[in-house]
């Protein structure tokens, strides 16, 4: 053989490897950052949603559906079902239902919510957003308002 043809070496072989490394990560870093910046194309699910299970919650229980692509927490109360975002208005984290309190509890900064979304404390700036909620044949759909 001679000094003309080409063979692959171990340093070549290593910079490629390197390369498809770097360019994995990078890719890997790049879509969640650009699913941050364009979440509203991330909307998925039905506007119009079927609470499975209502009719065997018992007045003070919740179950958390997707409304909309959306975190929405349904609460059943002696007087019916209310809906309310499960999304704290302050940084948006998900917030909590505890039926003994009979309050929306943040965990991120100690917020309370009040039954109607009102806030109690903590920093949120603004109420839970209301869903409105359907009771058809014995079945409950929540959608937005």
């Amino acid at each position: 053989m001679t000094n003309t043809e080409k063979h692959p070496t171990r340093r070549g072989f290593l910079d490629w490897l390197i390369g498809i490394g770097t360019s994995v990560t990078g890719l890997a870093m790049a879509v969640p950052a650009l699913m941050y910046l364009w979440p509203a194309a991330r909307t998925g699910g039905s506007d119009n949603v079927e609470v499975e299970g209502a009719s065997d919650m018992a007045p003070g229980q919740s179950k958390t559906v997707q409304v909309g692509g959306k975190a929405v927490i349904v609460v059943r109360s002696h007087g019916g079902f209310e809906a309310y975002s499960a999304i704290c208005t302050h940084l948006g984290c998900l917030v909590q239902w505890d039926g003994t309190k009979r309050q929306f509890l943040c965990p991120c900064h100690a917020a309370a919510f009040d039954a109607q979304g009102r806030v109690v404390s903590g920093p949120p700036p603004a109420p839970l957003p209301p869903y409105r909620v359907k009771e058809v044949a014995g079945k409950v759909y929540v959608s937005p308002t």
